[in-house]
């Protein structure tokens, strides 16, 4: 895949302030990308922006609440064009205990943003992907959506819904030069560990096959893939990042 493949593409990336998505941004803007990065912090969004190089933009968004992302999306889409890519990787770990003593306003906020703020976000831009005849989508899910970690069972289980809704919209779209499809990472040493206790982190370590977590580069570069034209024929998949735990 050459470094000139994302030029004058229009690209969102979501929670890409940091971790897996500045990665991604990084790598988006380095084959010559204009990025969009709707973050939840954004001030931090506007130094990623400003940091990964000109002529990205950066725009707070809670990507829980549909207005949130309606105005990000109208707000891109006036500054730049049409949007050719689209990386979802805003989401949140929760906290960890037994289901039985899950915190039930915790349940509902780790779904509102890991699952019903994917949807937000791919009916925001999937319209302008249509009128423009291409796209290409990634949703972040995780490892734990296919296998389920315990003491986790919020995250696991929209994660989990995740997948499901691109292999859904991945179909619906199959007759498009449109791709939608997903990875699912183990876990990649980010500010999302502040979330978990440190026996989970050890816990996910332990079942990682390679013996190390998920580097921030190598998930970039398969995301860069399923972004590119490249990848024309592959849509409504999912991609393991898990270091040989996933099985299956």
């Amino acid at each position: 895949m050459t470094l000139t493949q994302f030029e004058n593409q229009i690209a969102v990336v979501t929670g890409g302030a940091q971790g897996i998505g500045r990665a991604v941004a990084e790598r988006l803007v380095a084959g010559g990308a204009r990025v969009a990065i709707w973050d939840r912090d954004e001030d931090l969004a506007a130094q990623t922006a400003r940091e990964i190089g000109d002529g990205n933009t950066a725009h707070g968004v809670d990507i829980s609440d549909w207005s949130s992302v309606e105005n990000a999306a109208n707000a891109t889409l006036e500054a730049g064009g049409p949007i050719s890519i689209l990386v979802n990787s805003a989401g949140i770990a929760g906290s960890n205990a037994p289901l039985a003593d899950y915190p039930v306003d915790e349940f509902k906020t780790i779904t509102e943003i890991n699952l019903l703020g994917t949807f937000h976000v791919n009916r925001a831009v999937v319209p302008s992907m249509i009128s423009a005849g291409y796209g290409r989508i990634v949703n972040i899910a995780s490892v734990a959506g296919k296998e389920g970690n315990p003491n986790a069972s919020a995250y696991s289980a929209s994660k989990a819904a995740v997948i499901g809704l691109t292999k859904s919209l991945g179909k619906e779209l199959a007759d498009l030069d449109i791709a939608v499809n997903c990875v699912t990472p183990a876990a990649a040493r980010t500010r999302i560990f502040d979330q978990m206790k440190q026996e989970h982190i050890d816990y996910m370590l332990s079942k990682i096959p390679r013996g190390r977590f998920l580097e921030l580069n190598e998930a970039a570069e398969m995301i860069a893939w399923l972004c590119s034209r490249e990848n024309s024929f592959t849509t409504g998949s999912v991609f393991d990042l898990s270091g040989g735990r996933a099985t299956y």
